[in-house]
């Protein structure tokens, strides 16, 4: 018994023995053999890493307001799993049903995709954790997240669970853009992955992204911070400021008349550019269609909207061009305002068709015998063609071609800018570029440019539209100084073609611009109409398609802003740079100069012009002479009355004026309404409110409308009814009468159609 006893102690002591020692053993294989592997696995379990998120850079206008900054996001997420756990437990609280409903109620994710994202699994069969609602729940706006955290709240209250139900959000951060569409071309778009997309985002990305930090510290078991550990830190490098060019009053004033003329003829696309000539800095710049960068995802189909036209198209630019023809001809000597030529047509070359000018090769005067001068406002082809193919010759054209900056990128601080080089190799390519058909190509930008020089003095300055570029972690600042390209023409010369190209407006009778002509403005500017090329494979210019733009500075004496309009194929017959862009560049430029500071200086005769109007329509008693419109286009005939302040009315879908009412040389309220017949057709009645008894029965008479008649002197009333089976207009006259209300028709005729340059 002894013995076994022993044995057993023995046994048992040999044992301990062994596991001691391969204790000892195994301690030293972990704490000598292999400690550096585990000294290395303790610290990744004792450190932690936090990265410090850094702010992009925001984007400012002139004047300090905010383009484009960082703001807060959320994405939204839920638990499957817990939520699985919580249906399972309490099934009457639907508590699945409840959060799919509310998701779909204020992100807009189809109830399917959401049902699917709050049941995801693994591959193993387990219910996920976290799952985010994307795309409509990443990086939404807080607003967004308010409203699907009152309604955690509400299901916590439903529950009376206080902490997780399944649902949370996602702190993060996106790009901001706090006028939405504006200026959206040019400043570009961050998307959702903070990836910089487009536009001055895109070109100036390393200035605007910065550098984020981190910090590394060391913890214990329940995650807190070791009072005695190691702390790295490295501190968040915020990015740069950029201060723009552009003034935010001057781009809206862009954006809203070109979206109302966009609206209006329905153009392609629509682009407006406005700069300083002196310094070629940006005013403003825009193109339609556009989109707004918070929602680019919107117009992700839609690739026209993402093209900025005032850089990225390039189109024939008609007359507008003649501005370079014309400046090279007063450079060189050539231009003699009051020598005549013969306009209508010319016979350049013995091999090719005679080009003509734009009234179907008449011309104007007495013979077709005209000035110089007077051919630049009637915009005649002829007279460039004799000042750039006659007179300054292929190898002079060319050079001030080249020297405006056109064949070359302007080199404008934006992504893709595109130009496209020209050759004149043939007589015909030669004479109808100097007016701005044919070979030589241009974008928006390079046209801006060119004109800019003929304003500033002659110098050839590159477009930017940065103006400043600050770092907020040292405060240094650096301010983008204008460049200088070359020297053009002489400063005299620019003098000179300013005060022709002013001309062009201020005369009331035969200048193609005189719609822009604004008391109190000296407004150089030029028009533009140029027919497309068709795309067949026949080639020529396609019938009533037309690019027409309209180009100009003021003020003259002082330029303060540069200002292009181009429309591509606006749908209106006989469309003209005069009648379409013409008073959308008015809008612009007149809205600009004012904020600029600039205000109109009147004559005297013009300030008591003023003062009368002002005083007559206080009264109710400004007259004028009624126009004679007969057989004018309705465009031409709305463009002079407008002149004389009276409203109009379209009657009929034809082009031309065949009768007015009241007739012309009439002296009357500009109160009173004139209504164009444009064809012969029967149709609705207009307001007749304000017209004499004759002028009224006339109108029914050509309307071939029954109508009786109670009172005399002027309609103040009218209604339609049924005697028999046949309708009578029934009209009430009073000898005082009334003024005519607008009528909707006097805003948008059909037929409108205008001059071709």
């Amino acid at each position: 018994m002894t013995q076994r006893i022993k044995l057993r102690t023995l046994l048992a002591g040999g044992l301990f023995t062994l596991l001691f020692v391969g204790l000892i053993i195994r301690v030293y294989w972990v704490q000598v053999v292999k400690a550096d592997f585990w000294t290395e696995q303790a610290m990744k379990i004792w450190n932690t890493s936090e990265t410090i998120r850094q702010d992009r850079g925001m984007l400012l206008d002139r004047e300090g307001n905010v383009l484009a900054a960082d703001a807060a996001a959320y994405t939204i997420a839920v638990n499957p799993k817990l939520i699985s756990e919580l249906e399972a437990k309490h099934p009457e609280w639907q508590l699945a049903d409840k959060i799919v409903s509310k998701l779909h109620e204020v992100l807009g994710t189809s109830e399917s995709k959401l049902r699917e994202m709050i049941t995801a699994k693994k591959e193993n069969g387990e219910y996920l954790q976290q799952r985010e609602i994307r795309p409509d729940g990443w990086k939404v706006d807080k607003a967004v997240k308010d409203r699907l955290s009152e309604f955690r709240d509400e299901i916590r209250g439903l529950t009376g669970i206080k902490t997780d139900v399944g649902l949370y959000f996602k702190e993060e951060q996106k790009r901001y853009y706090p006028n939405g569409s504006l200026a959206s071309h040019i400043l570009g778009y961050e998307d959702k992955d903070g990836i910089a997309i487009l536009g001055l985002e895109k070109k100036l990305n390393e200035q605007l992204s910065g550098s984020s930090g981190y910090i590394k510290y060391q913890r214990d078991g329940a995650r807190t911070q070791l009072p005695n550990g190691e702390v790295e830190y490295k501190q968040a490098v915020d990015g740069k400021n950029v201060t723009l060019t552009i003034d935010r009053d001057i781009q809206f004033y862009i954006e809203e008349a070109l979206r109302a003329g966009y609206e209006k003829y329905k153009p392609i696309s629509i682009t407006a550019i406005a700069a300083d000539p002196n310094t070629m800095e940006i005013l403003g710049m825009a193109s339609l269609p556009d989109f707004n960068p918070n929602t680019y995802w919107e117009k992700a189909q839609d690739q026209a909207s993402f093209r900025d036209n005032s850089i990225q198209s390039v189109y024939e630019p008609g007359s507008t061009f003649k501005i370079v023809t014309l400046a090279g001809a007063v450079e060189e000597g050539l231009f003699d305002p009051n020598a005549y030529y013969k306009s209508g047509s010319i016979e350049y070359s013995k091999k090719d068709r005679p080009i003509k000018d734009h009234n179907n090769g008449v011309g104007w005067g007495e013979n077709g015998m005209i000035t110089y001068l007077e051919g630049l406002k009637h915009s005649s082809n002829v007279a460039f063609v004799k000042l750039g193919y006659q007179m300054l010759g292929k190898e002079r054209l060319i050079k001030y071609i080249n020297d405006f900056g056109f064949g070359q990128k302007t080199g404008i601080d934006l992504p893709n800018e595109v130009s496209l080089p020209y050759s004149l190799d043939w007589p015909s390519e030669v004479a109808t570029a100097t007016f701005g058909q044919g070979k030589v190509l241009v974008t928006p930008i390079q046209q801006v440019a060119a004109v800019a020089a003929v304003a500033n003095g002659g110098r050839l300055m590159q477009p930017h539209t940065v103006k400043s570029i600050s770092d907020p972690n040292t405060g240094e600042k650096v301010v983008i100084e204008p460049k200088l390209v070359r020297q053009v023409i002489s400063p005299e010369t620019s003098r000179k073609v300013g005060e022709y190209l002013e001309t062009v407006v201020s005369d009331r009778d035969i200048g193609t611009g005189k719609i822009v002509y604004t008391p109190g403005y000296r407004i150089a500017g030029k028009t533009g109409t140029a027919q497309k090329v068709t795309k067949d494979d026949k080639g020529g210019y396609a019938k009533n398609k037309y690019v027409v733009s309209f180009i100009g500075y003021a003020p003259v004496e002082n330029p303060k802003v540069v200002l292009y309009v181009v429309v591509d194929e606006p749908k209106i017959d006989n469309a003209g740079g005069g009648s379409v862009a013409g008073p959308i560049f008015k809008e612009i430029m007149i809205k600009s100069l004012q904020k600029l500071g600039v205000q109109p200086e009147l004559d005297e005769e013009e300030k008591a012009k003023a003062a009368d109007s002002e005083k007559k329509v206080e009264s109710g008693d400004l007259t004028a002479r009624v126009p004679d419109v007969t057989g004018m286009t309705v465009t031409q005939a709305r463009d002079l009355l407008k002149q004389h302040s009276f409203p109009y009315g379209v009657l009929g879908k034809g082009n031309k004026v065949l009768q007015q009412l009241p007739k012309g040389g009439s002296v009357l309220p500009t109160s009173q309404r004139i209504y164009f017949l444009t064809d012969t057709k029967k149709g609705n009645v207009p307001d007749l409110t304000g017209l004499s008894l004759r002028d009224a029965l006339e109108m029914c008479s050509l309307l071939q409308v029954t109508a009786t008649v109670e009172g005399q002197g002027y309609v103040i009333a009218q209604k339609a009814v049924k005697v028999g089976d046949k309708w009578t207009l029934q009209l009430t006259l009073s000898p005082q009468g009334e003024p005519a209300p607008p009528s909707p028709q006097a805003e948008d005729p059909d037929g409108d159609a205008g001059e071709e340059e």
